[in-house]
């Protein structure tokens, strides 16, 4: 498990995650569940027994627990298409960019140990605001000094999806967790992010102010898009 980032370092104004089992009832909701092959007691038994671990931890030592961690269902069991369009943003549905239909094929980079289960929890997730205006293979290395994972894409939809207001213009954030390795080995220079759409171009007017899933290069720097990252990634108990 990562240790976290100095409080200064962290990006503000935040919404604090609900309790696991708050995040479980969600994900039932909108049947992510189905879409990951388990049943809504799987969730829920999963969310309990992070509650449970988080207030032992509490109990132990003052800050022992799990400080608002994103529950996340494995990105082999709900992949990044089947996740943004339960996304909502002012009643308007999220979705994937059109040149971006490759999406599910964004896989953890090999630096990252995700947990063997379907389901894991995300710890300390941050939008890392104050690494906007540095590209993607510049912020990387940024997170790795300050022992922080970067989010993949799917946790970042996941995040957005149990807590909306962490999606906000001009301050919206890169998943460069996920990448797409090319068939001779090296990576596509694509990251994926999470931002808002405008509603031009192939977007369409009506999808103005949707939450939307698309990318930018990897050498690109941008101005209101931070870097999301985590403490770490970790099972229920």
């Amino acid at each position: 498990m990562h240790a976290s980032t100095p409080a200064a370092a962290r990006s503000t104004a935040l919404p604090d995650l609900p309790a696991p089992r708050t995040q479980a009832a969600l994900l039932i909701e909108h049947g992510v569940h189905t879409i990951a092959g388990l049943s809504a007691d799987e969730l829920y038994a999963f969310a309990e027994a992070a509650e449970a671990a988080e207030a032992a931890g509490a109990a132990a030592a003052p800050g022992g627990g799990l400080g608002g961690a994103l529950l996340a269902v494995h990105p082999d069991r709900a992949p990044a298409s089947a996740l943004a369009p339960l996304l909502r943003r002012e009643g308007t549905p999220g979705f994937v960019v059109t040149d971006m239909q490759d999406v599910d094929r964004f896989a953890p980079l090999d630096t990252l140990a995700l947990p063997d289960a379907p389901l894991y929890l995300v710890t300390g997730p941050d939008r890392g605001d104050e690494l906007a205006n540095r590209s993607p293979n510049e912020a990387l290395p940024a997170l790795t000094a300050r022992d922080r994972t970067p989010l993949l894409l799917t946790e970042g939809i996941h995040w957005v999806l149990q807590q909306p207001a962490v999606l906000a213009r001009n301050h919206c954030f890169m998943t460069i967790g996920s990448r797409l390795r090319k068939a001779d080995g090296s990576l596509d220079a694509r990251t994926p992010a999470v931002w808002i759409s405008n509603g031009t171009g192939r977007d369409g007017r009506e999808r103005r102010n949707a939450p939307k899933v698309g990318w930018c290069w990897a050498g690109n720097r941008h101005t209101w898009l931070g870097f999301a990252s985590a403490t770490g990634r970790r099972g229920a108990n």
